[in-house]
C-alpha cells in the first residue's frame, strides 16, 4: 500500500489516522510489553502496534495451549498434583509451544525498544500527522478521551474500550473474548457463586479455557487506558503545531508595540486546555470579524516532560499509577482463580479477590515508590494554552462571550497602565 500522501516527502510520522482505527508511535516501557507478551502471547505485539503478528501470536497461543493442556498442567501444578500435570500435557505439543513463547517475550521487548528509537526520530523530524479521516464506511479523527471511560468498558466487556480508539482491534479482542467465556461456562458459573452454590460452580467452570480470561480481561482494561492516554497526547501534539503553523502569524500586533496607538486596539487573554473546544472559540471568533491573523495561540511546554516519558500512562502528571497494579491484579486472579478450585468459596470469589488484592497492593506500593502522594493531592492542573486576541471595542463582550461558551479556563481584557 502506498503512504498517504501527507506523509510522501518524510521518512517517519509518528501517527495514521484511518477511518478504522489510529496507529502511532509512542514511547513505551519495554518491560511492561514483554510481561503482556509473558502473560499472553500476541498481547505485547497488539498493545505496539504490530497487530498482524500479534493477532496471529494470539491464536496460536490459543490453539497450541489447547492441544498441549498447558492450563490445565498449571492448575495441577500450582495443586500440587505433579502426577496429574505429567500426565495431561500432550509432550509433542509441548516442544512445540516452548520456542514460540520465548520468541513472544523477546520480540515484543526487542520491537519495543526498537519502536522507542524511531519515535524519537519521528518526534524530531516533526512531521505533520492527519488529523481527520472520513470514508464510505466510517469516520475518524483526533480527539480528547477520558481514559477511565476507555477502562471500565472494557471492565463491562473486553473489547469495548478498544471500540473508542481502533476498531479491529475491539472486534479481534471482543469476539475471541467471547468465545473464551462460553467455551469455559463462566456465566453459569458467576450464577451458581452469587447463589451461593461453590460446588455447582467449581463443577461447571472449564479450567483449561477459564484461566485463558485473567490475561486477556485485565489486558483489554489495561490497553484501553493506556491507549487512550497515548492518543490524548497525540492530540495535544498535532494542536500545538496547528497553533503554530495558523495562529502565531509575524503580522500580529503585540500590545503596544512600535507603532501601535495607546488604546485602538483592545486585546483579551484566555486560556485553555487543548481540546476540540479551543478551536471551536476561535472559528467562532473570526466568523464575527475578527481576522485571523490578530489571533495568537501559543501552547505551553510542561515541565520535566522529556524526564517523564516512560511514565505516561498516568495523564495527570506523567507518572504512571496503572501498570504495576492491573500486572499485580492480574497475577493474583490467576493464582487465585487456580486456588479456588480447592478453597471452599470456588475460583470466581478467590479469583475476584485477588484482583482486590492485587490492585490495592500495586497501588500502594506505585504511591510508595513514587513519595508523592501529598504532591499529587495539592497540584493543580495548569493551562496548556494561552490565547490573545485583538478585536476592536465593539467587539469585545462577544469575543468574551465566545471563550467562555467554549469552556476557557480564565478569560481577561488586558489593561496596560
Amino acid at each position: 500500500m502506498d503512504r498517504p500522501e501527507l506523509y510522501s516527502k518524510v521518512r517517519r510520522y509518528i501517527a495514521y489516522v484511518s477511518p478504522y482505527g489510529i496507529t502511532q508511535l509512542q514511547f513505551k516501557n519495554p518491560y511492561v510489553i514483554a510481561w503482556w507478551s509473558l502473560a499472553f502471547p500476541g498481547l505485547g505485539h497488539i498493545m505496539i502496534c504490530k497487530y498482524l503478528r500479534g493477532y496471529f501470536l494470539f491464536c496460536w497461543e490459543i490453539t497450541i495451549n489447547y492441544y498441549a493442556h498447558i492450563n490445565l498442567a498449571l492448575l495441577y501444578s500450582f495443586t500440587g498434583q505433579f502426577q496429574m500435570a505429567k500426565d495431561i500435557l500432550n509432550i509433542q505439543w509441548v516442544l512445540l509451544y516452548i520456542p514460540t513463547y520465548l520468541f513472544t517475550v523477546w520480540d515484543s521487548y526487542r520491537s519495543t525498544v526498537t519502536l522507542n528509537q524511531q519515535y524519537i526520530l519521528g518526534a524530531r523530524e516533526d512531521a505533520q500527522v492527519k488529523s481527520f479521516n472520513i470514508s464510505l464506511f466510517d469516520i475518524n479523527f483526533l480527539d480528547q478521551r477520558i481514559p477511565w471511560h476507555s477502562a471500565m468498558w472494557s471492565v463491562f466487556m473486553p473489547g469495548l474500550g478498544q471500540a473508542l480508539n481502533r476498531l479491529p482491534s475491539a472486534f479481534f479482542i471482543t469476539i475471541w473474548s467471547i468465545f473464551i467465556i462460553i467455551q469455559s461456562e463462566l456465566l453459569p458459573a458467576i450464577h451458581y457463586t452469587l447463589l451461593g452454590q461453590f460446588n455447582s460452580a467449581r463443577a461447571v467452570i472449564d479450567p483449561q479455557w477459564f484461566l485463558n480470561l485473567p490475561s486477556i480481561y485485565f489486558y483489554s482494561i489495561y490497553d484501553a487506558y493506556a491507549k487512550t492516554v497515548y492518543l490524548n497526547k497525540l492530540f495535544d501534539w498535532e494542536q500545538a503545531k496547528y497553533l503554530k503553523n495558523n495562529y502565531q502569524s509575524k503580522e500580529f500586533l503585540m500590545p503596544f508595540c512600535k507603532g501601535d496607538e495607546r488604546g485602538k486596539n483592545m486585546y483579551i487573554v484566555s486560556t485553555f486546555d487543548h481540546s476540540t473546544y479551543l478551536e471551536l472559540a476561535i472559528t467562532a471568533i473570526q466568523m464575527k470579524g475578527v481576522p485571523k491573523e490578530n489571533i495568537l495561540g501559543v501552547s505551553m511546554d510542561k515541565r520535566d516532560e522529556e524526564r517523564k516519558l516512560f511514565d505516561s500512562i498516568h495523564s495527570s502528571d506523567g507518572l504512571s499509577l496503572f501498570d504495576l497494579p492491573i500486572i499485580l491484579a492480574t497475577l493474583l486472579c490467576l493464582f487465585g482463580s487456580i486456588y479456588g478450585f480447592l478453597l471452599t468459596w470456588g475460583p470466581i470469589l478467590w479469583g475476584i479477590i485477588g484482583i482486590i488484592l492485587g490492585f490495592t497492593a500495586g497501588l500502594i506500593i506505585r504511591l510508595i515508590i513514587t513519595k508523592d502522594i501529598a504532591g499529587r493531592q495539592k497540584k493543580q492542573r495548569s493551562p496548556e494554552v494561552v490565547l490573545i486576541i485583538q478585536c476592536e471595542e465593539h467587539q469585545l463582550e462577544v469575543v468574551k462571550d465566545l471563550l467562555w461558551q467554549n469552556h476557557a479556563l480564565g478569560v481577561r481584557k488586558l489593561i496596560l497602565n
